[in-house]
């Protein structure tokens, strides 16, 4: 394998969590069904979805050791600051990585997403 070419994720509610990605974190909307949404980041260099779930979630608890990093080309302070005014309250702190500047984002699902300057 030389790569990984998409991600979906399963969503207990996608019209909040397709809210949550569009108009808290900024991502833009690609494509739409009533099953799923495909989003675009960093003018459409990652792309991933969020579905209805595949099989009932009731009582399970998603998110858990997944973590999706996204590379971004602004400042990762200025980038949480901007996520913190649209209203995010589970921004992590900045983290030196081996890769760069980092912070991770929970999702409504509990989904990390970490957004990553690189050096």
């Amino acid at each position: 394998m030389r790569r990984l070419d998409f991600a979906s994720l399963q969503v207990k509610n996608l019209e909040a969590s397709k809210e949550f990605y569009e108009k808290k974190l900024g991502f833009e909307i690609g494509n739409t069904n009533p099953q799923a949404c495909v989003f675009k980041y960093n003018q459409g260099e990652a792309s991933f979805a969020i579905r209805t779930p595949l099989e009932p979630l009731e009582g399970k608890e998603l998110g858990i050791g997944i973590a999706i990093w996204f590379s971004v080309d602004e400042n990762v302070d200025e980038l949480k600051a901007k996520f913190i005014a649209n209203g995010i309250s589970t921004a992590g702190p900045i983290l030196e990585t081996p890769f760069g500047r980092a912070f991770h984002v929970k999702d409504l699902d509990g989904y990390k997403l970490t957004f990553l300057e690189t050096k």
